[in-house]
């Protein structure tokens, strides 16, 4: 461990970090805002650290991930009560024009498939595949073995790779909300 950082050296790093603690998060749960809660309170974590951290990056990409999956499994049990499809909320409108783009920025299609993925599947998939993180260290930040995360990850590569509805949907079901839908959008 070195040396606890002044204030404004703490702050600088996590500023460093957080367009790509930000991309983890809106990753992870599909909402924007929801990345920007888990972010803030990974700043909390961050601001309360008492001994110095070796590599900034790693622990706040572990915090990140572990809140997010806390956020997923209360999510996930509160959409059991929802009724159709969730859907990933677009992300335009919501970066800074000013901001380069992204190129590992993931597609509508990718976040749908995602959603067909376990919360600890989606993690490993995730800073794995999409961010290079090495499986050793997606074991730590998932707090598994490394044994127990390459089948994680290959399971969710699978996943992703299978095109298979999530829901069977009755016609009558499913003319229902084509009707809904086409209905919302003249209004």
């Amino acid at each position: 461990m070195r040396p606890v950082p002044r204030p404004d050296e703490r702050l600088a790093s996590f500023e460093a970090q957080r367009p790509s603690l930000l991309r983890l998060g809106y990753r992870m749960l599909g909402s924007f805002s929801e990345a920007e809660d888990v972010v803030q309170e990974a700043w909390l974590h961050w601001a309360r650290v008492v001994e110095g951290i070796n590599t900034p990056a790693a622990y706040l990409t572990r915090i990140v991930t572990r809140l997010c999956l806390d956020q997923m499994k209360s999510a996930r049990a509160r959409r059991e009560t929802c009724v159709g499809a969730w859907l990933p909320e677009p992300l335009m409108g919501t970066v800074d024009p000013r901001d380069e783009p992204v190129a590992d920025d993931l597609t509508l299609t990718l976040m749908l498939a995602l959603e067909r993925l376990s919360p600890l599947e989606r993690a490993a998939f995730l800073l794995h595949d999409v961010f290079d993180v090495t499986l050793a260290d997606v074991a730590i930040t998932l707090d598994r073995d490394v044994g127990a995360v390459r089948p994680l990850a290959s399971r969710a590569r699978r996943h992703i790779q299978v095109e298979r509805p999530r829901f069977d949907v009755e016609q009558i079901n499913a003319d229902c909300i084509s009707h809904a839908f086409f209905a919302a959008v003249r209004r």
